[in-house]
């Protein structure tokens, strides 16, 4: 659609009038307007108010879009069709500037970047507006679908005899309070020695329903074969282990067992009571392992008869490792390989601090894992082959 001598006049003259950044925009606005037009025009067969054998469609007004660029954002207009729909090559439905910025905005939120920074990462990308939180989290919803179907992936392609159970703790608003929020994690080791991240929940706390609901979850998408749960010693978890997971035996993390008895003794007393208690994880027989717990209970209990009653009481749970293969032992006896998923977890949700609800965490907790997903099993040195 070719300029009247009219409009070629007033076109002069804004650009003579606007400054510099103001100048390259109008002319971008005015080609890319030009271009779409065109573009409309060889679609439909002919221009405007021409009959021509060749026309295919017939226009109906037009639609605003705008496209944000290095130069500001530009206000077009898109033919609208009376039948069928038009939208201009040039700018393609998720353009390429789309693409890139949506991408950016996905990495950016799976990596915790914080909203506010966010913003200023597209406002540096050429849209001046910046962008609301809302529109993060609309964007944000299009890794649902395969964040979905990566927590609710089929389990029964392999089995897995050893399974980590781990929890931490982040903050998201519920009913309009800040809360914390348990985020739940199960990661499992293959027979031949593979390590797959098997599931990821949020909820309250680390009751026993909550853990029975995870654990049902990973029995029905085919999880089989597991032989010893290691996990921390929750009344919730433990309960919902015997329940669920029939034939498992439980082994509870020596880590967080050592940092239970530190809770019960003085402080000038931990590193000599911990030595100690290695000691037990250190012997070469299962029998020696369970004698030598025996053996350290009563050393300790001369100064801490409650350390004493600790071990005593968690006797079969601290030693369960024992029955499985020596080879395994150091690494079936915490849920330190769980550690490190944790730790790359809170990294990237502190950065966001509180989440808007429950959703939101559990869509970046998965991005997580799904990113950490591939660099699990990259170094195959100790591996548990069972």
């Amino acid at each position: 659609m070719a300029l009247s001598q009219h409009d070629l006049l007033r076109l002069l003259e804004s650009l003579r009038s606007a400054d510099g950044l103001e100048l390259v925009r109008g002319v971008a606005e005015r080609m890319l307007q030009e271009l779409i037009e065109a573009e409309a025009t060889a679609r439909i067969g002919a221009e405007w108010n021409e009959h021509t054998e060749t026309r295919t469609a017939f226009r109906n007004g037009h639609r605003d879009k705008t496209l944000s660029t290095q130069a500001g954002d530009l206000d077009l207009a898109i033919p609208k069709l009376r039948a069928g729909s038009f939208f201009p090559a040039l700018l393609e439905r998720r353009r390429r500037i789309d693409q890139a910025l949506y991408a950016v905005i996905m990495e950016a939120y799976v990596h915790g970047v914080s909203t506010r920074s966010v913003d200023d990462l597209v406002k540096a990308l050429g849209a001046d507006t910046g962008i609301s939180k809302s529109e993060v989290s609309r964007i944000c919803q299009d890794l649902d679908g395969q964040l979905t179907a990566f927590r609710s992936r089929p389990l029964d392609h392999v089995r897995f005899p050893y399974v980590y159970l781990d929890a931490t703790y982040c903050k998201a608003r519920v009913e309009h309070q800040i809360v914390s929020r348990a985020v739940v994690i199960a990661t499992g080791i293959t027979e031949d020695g593979g390590r797959e991240v098997l599931g990821v929940m949020v909820g309250d706390s680390e009751t026993e329903v909550f853990w029975t609901e995870f654990l049902r979850h990973l029995r029905e998408r085919g999880l089989t074969g597991v032989r010893l749960v290691i996990g921390d010693h929750h009344l919730g978890l433990v309960k919902a282990i015997r329940k669920v997971m029939l034939g498992a035996a439980y082994q509870r993390c020596r880590v967080h067992f050592l940092r239970n008895v530190f809770s019960v003794i003085n402080k000038e007393a931990p590193e000599m009571a911990a030595a100690t208690i290695r000691t037990i994880f250190a012997q070469p027989t299962a029998d020696a392992v369970r004698t030598q717990l025996d053996t350290v209970a009563d050393m300790l209990g001369k100064q801490f008869p409650k350390v004493k009653e600790m071990l005593l009481e968690a006797k079969d749970d601290l030693t369960a490792f024992a029955a499985f293969p020596e080879r395994h032992w150091k690494k079936i006896q915490s849920t330190n390989p769980l550690e490190r998923i944790n730790r790359e977890v809170k990294r990237r949700t502190d950065v966001v601090q509180v989440f808007p609800n429950d959703d939101a965490l559990l869509r970046l907790v998965t991005a997580v894992l799904f990113e950490l997903l591939p660099n699990l099993d990259v170094k195959r040195r100790g591996r548990l082959v069972v």
